[in-house]
């Protein structure tokens, strides 16, 4: 098979590549026009500034939903340009000029190739960083940070150092019952614990209201202590009561690995929402490949009642792989499945579906 560039290749990348950007820009325009409407009680409510909308929230809101919803616009594209090509008779003429359907495929893959580098740089690179911009935005002027109230936080902060929280509030960013243990071949050495414990973003510390600490000797050589505050400063910070699905979002790659380690040490239940944030931004990007073959296989036959058919069998199969990435993760959840399996598992299910679709595509 000859892979050299020829025109038809040019034409075929153009093809996809302008009607990939062209939808893009049409489908951005209308989300922007109808966030706006959503949006526009709060923006006025809270007087958030019209230069920190557009530059602080829509800016950065843009990168977020090209890259959450890159698989429908690839998908859309292929089968609509391919449609047109196969209305138009073209695809008849390429194949009967002598280019095989596997040989035609090789500049829509290019192009899929050029997409999915995109989609992964700003997975890696840009959405993390914009992400944090978008979401302090929407906390200031569109929906805040409410009150919450969590029970029974138990943490590993540091190999044989632990803390147990009776309860925590983020009116006053306090921890009520708060207990912290540390513990040497397991033997509890030192146990200290206090009514509450007051998050000091000054000292980045620790205040214990009404505290006891007992260091565990041997036999009864136990050594007690007493006050009514002091200081204490250990691997846990306030931030790591509001960890959750939006705040993994804004990390690197780098912090997103140490976070993962960290709550997995800690035996953090909230490590999943890192987890699927990881194995989400490496899986995504490979949908190109999958619903661009799909794509072709699916439009490259002329039929009767037009392009119609076509877009609205795209459009389906694409909200369904979107769908079914948003399921998977209740795989993960629910512990039925591991993330780096169940994000990885609309992939493969699709891409048995884009193989049967390719042996039945008329050749």
């Amino acid at each position: 098979m000859n892979l050299a560039p020829k025109k038809l290749d040019l034409y075929l990348f153009t093809k996809f590549i302008m009607t990939f950007f062209v939808a893009l820009l049409l489908i951005i325009g209308i989300v922007i026009i109808f966030d706006i409407s959503e949006k526009i009680d709060d923006f006025v409510a809270n007087e958030a500034p019209l230069k920190e909308i557009v530059f602080n929230y829509y800016l950065n809101f843009i990168p977020y939903f090209v890259n959450m919803f890159s698989p429908l616009f690839v998908f859309i594209t292929v089968i609509f340009f391919t449609s047109r090509l196969a209305a138009n008779s073209e695809i008849i003429a390429i194949l009967s000029a002598g280019v095989s359907y596997k040989r035609m495929l090789v500049p829509y893959l290019v192009a899929a190739t050029l997409i999915a580098a995109l989609s992964l740089a700003l997975n890696l690179y840009v959405i993390p960083q914009s992400n944090q911009t978008r979401l302090k935005f929407e906390d200031k002027y569109v929906s805040h940070r409410s009150n919450f109230r969590r029970r029974n936080i138990h943490y590993q902060i540091a190999p044989g150092q632990f803390v147990f929280v009776e309860s925590y509030s983020s009116w006053n960013n306090t921890a009520y019952r708060f207990t912290l243990e540390e513990i040497q071949d397991n033997k509890l050495v030192s146990k200290l614990s206090a009514e509450s414990a007051v998050w000091d973003s000054t000292a980045a510390c620790w205040k214990l209201k009404n505290y006891f600490i007992r260091d565990y000797g041997e036999g009864l050589e136990d050594r007690i202590r007493s006050g009514r505050q002091t200081d204490t400063t250990i691997a846990l910070t306030v931030d790591d009561f509001y960890r959750n699905d939006k705040t993994v979002q804004t990390l690197s790659e780098k912090d997103l690995e140490a976070l993962i380690e960290t709550q997995k040490m800690r035996g953090d239940a909230n490590v999943i929402y890192a987890q699927i944030e990881k194995h989400t931004r490496l899986a995504l990007p490979f949908s190109a490949f999958i619903l661009t073959i799909m794509g072709v296989a699916l439009s490259s036959r002329k039929r009767r009642g037009g392009i119609g058919w076509n877009i609205g069998l795209g459009i389906a199969l694409a909200f369904s792989y979107i769908l079914f990435l948003r399921f998977s993760q209740m795989f993960v959840f629910t512990g039925a499945l591991p993330p780096s399996i169940a994000l990885w598992l609309p992939n493969l299910l699709f891409s048995i579906i884009a193989i049967v679709l390719y042996k039945l595509a008329p050749k």
